[in-house]
């Protein structure tokens, strides 16, 4: 029997515009962004479906508004009957995953992820730490460059994204961030490039905002997961309430192991894979893990339209 998973996107997925169209066709994700906005105290909706994009970018705006997106089309989606078998979320997106699988309330999720956005842009001074984009590396080579940046700049870099067998994020203070990518380019890597991104997420670096984060989750309330989520920083299926809260906290650090999550979804059976939110991203790094699988994606009431005709099949 075919089995389902749904994956939610992280930070990098937003674009002004996202969420409008579902929000003015389906009354239940209009619904979703007035909870957001009441449980924020700002007009979350006017900022994703207006912008400005300068405003949007600001981790701690990105962070609530993609997971309010997600959210949205979540409802849109179980108001058509679409449901999960397994559920995903990359980084910030396994915020959603737990609010799909019932272990936390949404308003609750969106005031700490909002917090969360915050914490972690205060970690870290700008432009005192970065990320990088390594291509065509195998993770233990990449694992091992960062060692030796490391060692030689006296500052930590570190391997942040796993997220496929041909894309590995890396992470840490600017210096030797770009001491990895000098060395990653001798050693063969087909591209490393810094990313445009506001502090190093998933890295040591972070320590500060996970000690910041850890009692805000901790006061949360932790259902068990009626549907299994697939934790980041371990990559296993999870559905007990406080190994799911105690997961968010060590992400903040922990490096996301989305290539072996995605293959652990495989191996349980999964053949239809959805992402729920904004972008694209997450359907891109699936057919970089293995390209037998499709990924549909629902964003919009077209995508939507898209995926009921292909389930329908």
């Amino acid at each position: 029997m075919s089995k389902t998973a749904f994956l939610f996107p992280g930070q990098g997925s937003q674009s002004v515009g996202m969420g409008r169209d579902l929000a003015l066709t389906f009354p239940v994700a209009r619904q979703t962004f007035e909870e957001a906005n009441d449980a924020l105290g700002f007009d979350l909706a006017e900022l994703c479906f207006h912008g400005p994009e300068e405003q949007l970018r600001l981790t701690e705006f990105t962070q609530p508004a993609i997971f309010t997106v997600s959210v949205a089309a979540l409802r849109v989606l179980a108001e058509a009957g679409v449901t999960a078998d397994y559920l995903a979320g990359h980084s910030l997106g396994e915020y959603s995953a737990d609010v799909a699988a019932g272990a936390i309330e949404f308003a609750a999720a969106a005031r700490t992820v909002r917090r969360r956005g915050q914490l972690m842009q205060e970690a870290v001074p700008a432009d005192q730490g970065s990320m990088a984009a390594v291509l065509g590396m195998q993770a233990e080579a990449v694992a091992a460059l960062c060692e030796d940046a490391s060692k030689e700049t006296g500052a930590p870099v570190e391997p942040a994204n796993l997220n496929s067998p041909e894309q590995i994020v890396i992470s840490g203070a600017t210096g030797a961030v770009e001491r990895a990518i000098a060395l990653a380019k001798e050693l063969g890597a087909r591209r490393a490039v810094l990313l445009q991104v506001s502090a190093p997420f998933h890295c040591s670096l972070m320590r500060p905002a996970q000690d910041a984060l850890a009692p805000i989750l901790q006061e949360i309330p932790f259902a068990s997961a009626k549907v299994p989520v697939v934790v980041n920083v371990d990559a296993t299926l999870v559905t007990d309430g406080a190994a799911l809260r105690d997961a968010l906290i060590r992400q903040v650090t922990g490096a996301v192991r989305w290539t072996e999550s995605m293959q652990l979804l495989i191996e349980e059976g999964v053949t239809t894979f959805i992402e729920v939110g904004p972008g694209k991203v997450l359907s891109g790094l699936l057919r970089q893990i293995d390209r037998n699988q499709k990924c549909a994606q629902v964003e919009d009431p077209a995508t939507l339209e898209k995926l009921l005709a292909i389930l329908s099949v």
